[in-house]
């Protein structure tokens, strides 16, 4: 089946309606550049349309009743149920993602509107006595949560469909509507997923997807009737979408160099299994893809000879193919990229273990010892498949080394003491700790976000149903309690 490919170019959504603008663009696929799929673009008097719709829409959005929202988020869920291997293929095709990640893909996709419209039932206002002090006898506290209105919701390529769903689904949940702008080079999955809302009830401007160029993102982060910013992509643009509009509400989810603990009661099979296969996972591109592997030297010559062993066994090329468990970037020049800062490392004296070498877009999966402290691979966030591996003398110098980075996005300690567990939520300066395996681990309900780097605020449904609003408080007087 040659998803993505259709005789007219695929229509965006306009307040909830398929629409054509008069551009077009194609998407390619990245493993072997054939053109997938063909999407019309907005013209700019478009996107003003879709964003005035928005506007006009958000007191009635806010206002939706809640079994409304929550049916809606539910029929998102069950047409990807219906439609899972359509969108899979959908998204191997436009990402290069293998089509074993890609069905996973849209399985947390189902899960999160499913998550979504359970936790649009449950999302409900608190009351809270006053008179906890004489002067407020009879007064009782009403506290519910608003929307701050309309949501711009900047979409990446290494999740097409889910890191979207993260966005819209909490969104519909508490009532605001929302314009997605997803990445050029993967739009297709988001505008199936506008072709799913629109089946639901919801009312027109809602929801919008425009695929418009990078360049023309500034006229919507910069519109004042986009109050909710959220984005998702690389830390540069993010904090530039920041300082250029302090008075809205931004969020952040931004990038990491994920490190993985491996200390000497670790179980090292399934350590280096786990470590193998989630450096590689979507070719490295995740932001909590493990990139530094900290190793305590009582384990460490054993370790890194199951890691080497299990990164040769990895299954590289067509993400066709059900075997394959990585495959290309997203383009050739981000392969072109990661090579380079691979080489420059092994120019200052990094050893190469494993990989090392590109093909087209595609990036063997790469380990390195003896990295420099200052080289690229080791400080800034690679985006792709290269993993470090740094041997420590200690827990304490494990713990210094995964602090001794700008991100704080997660992190994975393998060890058995919970001890040693609990030490490593209170010392670690990142959003999440995941015991027992590698950072990369996601639970798509659960809190999800970074420090420093990394990012300013929370994913996770009931987490950003809590961004996108805020409390309001109504004082009930003169109640007998």
């Amino acid at each position: 089946m040659d998803v993505g490919r259709t005789s007219e170019p695929r229509p965006f959504w306009l307040a909830g309606r398929p629409a054509t603008g008069d551009a077009e663009q194609a998407v390619t696929n990245p493993h072997d550049g054939r053109v997938v799929g063909v999407h019309s673009v907005p013209t700019p008097e478009q996107v003003e349309q879709a964003v005035a719709a928005a506007d006009a829409v958000r007191k009635q959005a806010a206002a939706l009743p809640v079994h409304v929202r929550a049916e809606a988020l539910a029929h998102v869920a069950r047409r990807l149920t219906e439609r899972a291997e359509e969108i899979a293929r959908l998204i191997s095709e436009e990402n290069g993602k293998p089509i074993f990640w890609a069905r996973g893909e849209v399985g947390r996709a189902i899960s999160t509107f499913r998550f979504a419209a359970e936790e649009a039932r449950r999302f409900s206002g608190a009351v809270q006595r006053l008179d906890t002090e004489p002067a407020a006898q009879g007064r009782l506290a009403y506290v519910s949560r608003v929307p701050h209105g309309p949501v711009l919701a900047i979409t990446p390529f290494n999740f097409p469909l889910n890191l979207v769903a993260h966005k819209v689904a909490p969104a519909i949940a508490v009532g605001a509507p929302i314009v997605v702008k997803p990445a050029p080079t993967t739009p297709l999955s988001s505008l199936v997923l506008g072709e799913i809302l629109a089946e639901t009830d919801l009312p027109e401007g809602m929801f919008s997807v425009l695929p418009v160029p990078n360049d023309r993102a500034s006229s919507l982060v910069e519109d004042p009737r986009l109050p909710v910013i959220s984005f998702t992509g690389s830390g540069p643009v993010g904090y530039s979408i920041m300082d250029s509009v302090p008075r809205k509400h931004v969020t952040l989810e931004l990038g990491g160099n994920a490190a993985a603990v491996v200390l000497a009661d670790a179980d090292l099979d399934w350590a280096a299994s786990r470590v193998a296969l989630f450096s590689n996972y979507q070719a490295g591109q995740s932001c909590i893809a493990v990139q530094r592997v900290i190793v305590e030297d009582a384990v460490a010559d054993a370790f890194t000879a199951k890691l080497v062993a299990a990164v040769g066994a990895l299954v590289t090329g067509d993400p066709a193919d059900d075997k394959t468990q990585v495959g290309p970037l997203v383009s050739e020049d981000a392969a072109v990229r990661v090579e380079s800062w691979v080489n420059e490392a092994v120019s200052a004296g990094a050893r190469l273990l494993a990989g090392g070498t590109r093909d087209g877009a595609t990036v063997a999966p790469t380990v390195l010892a003896d990295v420099p402290a200052d080289a690229k691979v080791a400080r800034e966030e690679v985006f792709g498949p290269v993993m470090i591996v740094q041997r420590v003398a200690s827990v304490d110098e494990a713990f210094a080394a995964v602090n001794d980075s700008r991100y704080g996005l997660q992190a994975g300690v393998f060890t058995r003491s919970l001890d040693v567990a609990f030490r490593a939520n209170r010392e670690l300066e990142v959003g999440g700790v995941v015991i027992g395996d590698v950072p990369s681990y996601r639970a798509d309900q659960m809190p999800y976000g970074g420090v420093k780097e990394s990012g300013v605020g929370r994913e996770g449904l009931r987490s950003a149903m809590e961004d996108f609003t805020y409390e309001k408080v109504m004082v009930l007087t003169g109640l007998t309690l």
